[in-house]
């Protein structure tokens, strides 16, 4: 199963959802990521973030959706408001979409050990999401069913 996470520029939040989302999956699950107007750069401080939890940066990098259009995803995860009331690429057809918002934490200021804080508790948000979502029993959860789950996971 592949899930996208997708935000607007993704260079944060879709980052750290797709390492700790893979950090973290069983085999047979994928994430990656893309953004809907991508700033063409991770933010440092995400890949700080990741490798000070022990999670791999290799190969994550800041791109438009249209790098799935030949091999899409199972489902879409929105991870920020701005994505959240955009349309999904059509060439995604009918995928799954849910929305899990999280706040930006780049765009907050602040000290920097506040900035850190802000950092580390979006990814213990994303954590507690992703460990909701494996939890779950995928094997028999369909369609109507797996959205409310992933709708559910997204409110926690």
């Amino acid at each position: 199963m592949k899930v996208l996470f997708m935000c607007t520029h993704n260079s944060c939040r879709s980052i750290l959802s797709e390492a700790l989302f893979n950090h973290l999956a069983p085999a047979g699950f994928l994430a990656v990521s893309s953004g809907s107007h991508p700033s063409g750069r991770v933010n440092p401080r995400a890949l700080q973030t990741l490798a000070d939890a022990g999670i791999a940066t290799e190969g994550l990098s800041s791109k438009a959706s249209d790098a799935f259009a030949q091999n899409p995803p199972n489902i879409v995860i929105t991870v920020c408001d701005n994505a959240a009331g955009e349309a999904c690429p059509l060439y995604f057809g009918t995928v799954l979409k849910a929305h899990w918002g999280l706040v930006d934490p780049s765009a907050l200021t602040g000290s920097e050990a506040e900035i850190q804080a802000a950092f580390d508790q979006c990814l213990a948000k994303i954590a507690e999401r992703v460990q909701a979502f494996f939890a779950l029993p995928l094997a028999t959860l369909k369609g109507t069913e797996l959205s409310i789950e992933l709708d559910r996971i997204g409110r926690l």
